[in-house]
């Protein structure tokens, strides 16, 4: 089943989102995700339609897929206007001209029903030209949207004005000034609605403006001369080589081979200071060069780079919804219905309960048509989880989906793992002793098991003790938490790991690592594992915030017990094996919500079963994979801001949705029983969305720590 991904315009609310979903829904289509905001549309492709016959389904929608260089795959028609500020423009001298008969003093021109229809008519067609369309659409598929309820509003009060100037009935029975009104009205709101919904994106644009730089690719000449070609980065392949200057970006993922420079990886990162980087280096595509020069090995483009990882995660992210979002969805769907009977309720229960009149009973009719607002709902969540997450990545911060950002007001403890998460995971061998081997023999023989462990212990012995003479094995696996166990050729089983395979042997448990020979112990190794400086003061915040932290790892007890009271931790789970630590947070998880935080392939299994996983950029595969969460700042330093950025985007979403309903409760109410005109409730609509940004939007400077 194929994976597609595409790039949709014109989306502006929730209900253009459901729009689409209900549509390739019904076609058969799988795993459907909308995400209006952002313009991204994913799902797994099946059934008998092509993906060339959806485009099209889509764009008879009244949107437009973009192909991958943001082009529109169908040609958009040419409009005389390409924009809602333009249309609003172009309605409001029309409208103000139309709204000057209700002045105190008579406008003798105005008072002729066919000049205030010539006059009304361009915003009319205009209006209907856009909102009429969209509601056709909408209704022929089967999915009525907002506009729905615009056109209808409109369309009435433009049919009884004219019914009321064919049949010379008066100026009471004229309203061509309402519908022009909530026409030029819902325009601006739209306009600045659409503007405000832009900036929740403001975090998330400034990474994505990141991906497209120009670079200096390095090529040779007949004469095997270095020459210098100004190329856009999309258009290296893994293994060019690039030169980059001080001052310039990082044109894509690469590896340094000559020079030194430092790197500000802030944007990526939220790492401020600038990092230096020697040869063999990584580069991040996006990082900047502050101070230096580096000429460098392109290792991945495209799709593949970090930068793009970075934002395909909070774009999957900002596509999910959480479970707070449902309850709104559901009322979403049935919105507009729901609606036009309210509004048709209204307008009988004023004509024939209330004796209201037609023309009373009609404004009250259209007033709640027009104040009704089932973007407020759609918008509620989608907006604070764009900031949340926007500001997130800017901090370094990913999450895989929406609901971990939810989870984390929930959660009561934080289990870390001990080796790369509490310390730097890169100890360094302190001393080693072999009782009887050479030195040069131990060493080789270490090395030689080492050498297909990825622990952090495994790389520094790789490190520090490189050889060239490995040993050939028989048979070689690695048991996970446990130890590294090899046979050779003579049948010989060699054992490297924790005092657990020792403990029958030797009865001192203070080394990292013992080396057994046929179950006969044979030497240790010693390692030191500096403690991150950020740990004390993450740990310290938790506590203050009443979270329980807990130290769970496979290394020793005496190891673990030293840096759990270097950083002030209570409890402590050592010599775990990954079963061990599945079951250990599976038993916290049945009493509270648990946030693991590791970063090795034996936490993946614990990672994947905690409320939320939580792993660092530098991690393995397979625990980045596992992990809800991932740091990219290769350290724990920003675990506060993403639990604070949890628990405030869930406040920020609960106050949207609290708006959204009470608008509505209290709107549709106040405009049936007359105390809104229409043009009055045309505006109120327009700004209750802008209301939800801004709220939303105040996620990126609140303090959340």
């Amino acid at each position: 089943m194929e994976k597609v991904e595409w790039k949709v315009e014109g989306m502006d609310c929730t209900n253009c989102a459901l729009t689409i979903t209900k549509y390739l829904q019904k076609t058969g289509q799988k795993e459907v995700k909308v995400n209006f905001i952002g313009g991204e549309v994913s799902f797994d492709h099946s059934g008998d339609q092509t993906t060339d016959e959806l485009k099209k389904g889509i764009s008879d929608l009244g949107y437009q897929v973009m192909n991958d260089k943001l082009q529109r795959t169908n040609p958009k028609p040419k409009t005389l206007f390409t924009n809602h500020l333009q249309r609003f423009l172009f309605c409001l001298p029309f409208t103000l001209v139309l709204m000057l008969h209700m002045l105190p003093w008579h406008i003798h021109f105005l008072m002729n029903p066919w000049t205030q229809l010539a006059i009304c008519l361009p915003v009319f067609i205009i209006g209907m030209g856009y909102f009429g369309i969209s509601a056709y659409r909408s209704l022929r598929r089967g999915v009525p949207n907002m506009n729905v309820l615009i056109t209808v509003g409109s369309l009435a009060a433009f049919i009884y004005s004219l019914i009321g100037a064919i049949g010379g009935m008066g100026m009471n029975y004229l309203f061509f000034e309402t519908t022009a009104t909530i026409i030029t009205l819902v325009f601006l709101g739209e306009w600045v609605e659409h503007k405000a919904v832009q900036s929740t994106q403001k975090a998330l644009n400034q990474l994505a403006r990141q991906q497209k730089v120009m670079a200096n690719m390095i090529a040779f000449d007949d004469e095997h001369k270095e020459q210098i070609f100004p190329v856009e980065n999309d258009q290296l392949r893994v293994g060019d080589l690039v030169l980059i200057r001080s001052g310039e970006q990082v044109p894509t993922d690469c590896k340094i081979l000559w020079g030194e420079a430092h790197v500000s990886e802030a944007l990526m990162t939220g790492e401020s200071r600038p990092l230096k980087k020697v040869k063999k280096d990584p580069l991040i595509g996006g990082s900047l060069l502050t101070d230096g020069t580096v000429k460098a090995q392109v290792t991945a483009v495209g799709k593949d780079t970090v930068l793009s990882n970075i934002l395909n995660l909070v774009k999957q992210a900002q596509g999910e919804k959480p479970p707070v979002q449902q309850l709104a969805d559901r009322i979403s769907a049935i919105f507009v219905p729901v609606v036009l009977g309210l509004a048709l309720i209204a307008f009988l229960l004023n004509y024939f309960v209330f004796d209201q009149g037609a023309t009373h009973a009609l404004m009250r009719s259209i007033a709640v048509l027009v104040i009704s607002c089932p973007c407020a709902m759609g918008l509620a969540t989608p907006a604070a989880i764009a900031v949340g997450l926007g500001r997130a990545a800017k901090k370094g911060i990913l999450f895989r989906n929406a609901k971990s950002l939810e989870s984390f007001r929930n959660i009561r403890t934080v289990v870390f793992d001990k080796t790369g998460t509490l310390t730097k995971g890169t100890p360094v061998i302190t001393a080693f002793k072999s009782f009887e081997l050479s030195e040069e023999r131990f060493r080789q023989v270490v090395y030689s098991l080492e050498k297909y462990s990825n622990h952090p212990i495994a790389k520094t012995i790789l490190q520090e003790w490189k050889t060239n003479t490995v040993l050939p094995w028989k048979k070689i696996e690695e048991i996970k938490g446990l130890c590294i166990k090899a046979e050779d050729k003579d049948g010989n089983i060699y054992q490297l790991g924790s005092y657990k395979i020792a403990d029958s042997a030797t009865s001192d448990r203070s080394h990292s690592a013992y080396l057994l020979l046929n179950d006969k112990l044979i030497g240790w190794i010693d390692l030191d594992d500096e403690v991150r400086e950020e740990a004390k003061a993450v740990i310290s915040y938790l506590q203050s915030n009443q979270i329980d932290t807990i130290l769970l790892s496979g290394d020793s007890l005496e190891r673990c017990n030293k840096v759990a009271g270097i950083l002030g931790i209570n409890k402590v789970y050592a010599e775990r094996s990954p079963a061990d630590k599945l079951e250990i947070i599976e038993s916290i998880n049945r009493e509270s919500p648990v946030a693991m935080v590791g970063d090795g392939i034996n936490d993946a299994p614990a990672l994947a079963k905690a409320t939320i996983g939580i792993s660092m950029s530098d991690a393995s595969q397979l625990a980045m994979q596992t992990a809800q969460v991932v740091l990219m700042n290769k350290g724990i330093g920003h675990l506060p801001l993403a639990l604070g950025l949890g628990k405030h985007s869930y406040i920020t979403i609960k106050e949207n949705l609290f708006w959204a309903f009470i608008y509505n409760i209290v709107a549709i109410p106040v405009a049936a029983i007359g105390l809104l005109n229409p043009g009055i409730a045309a505006l109120a609509m327009g700004f209750s969305d802008v209301v939800l940004a801004i709220n939303s939007i105040r996620l990126n400077y609140k303090k959340v720590i």
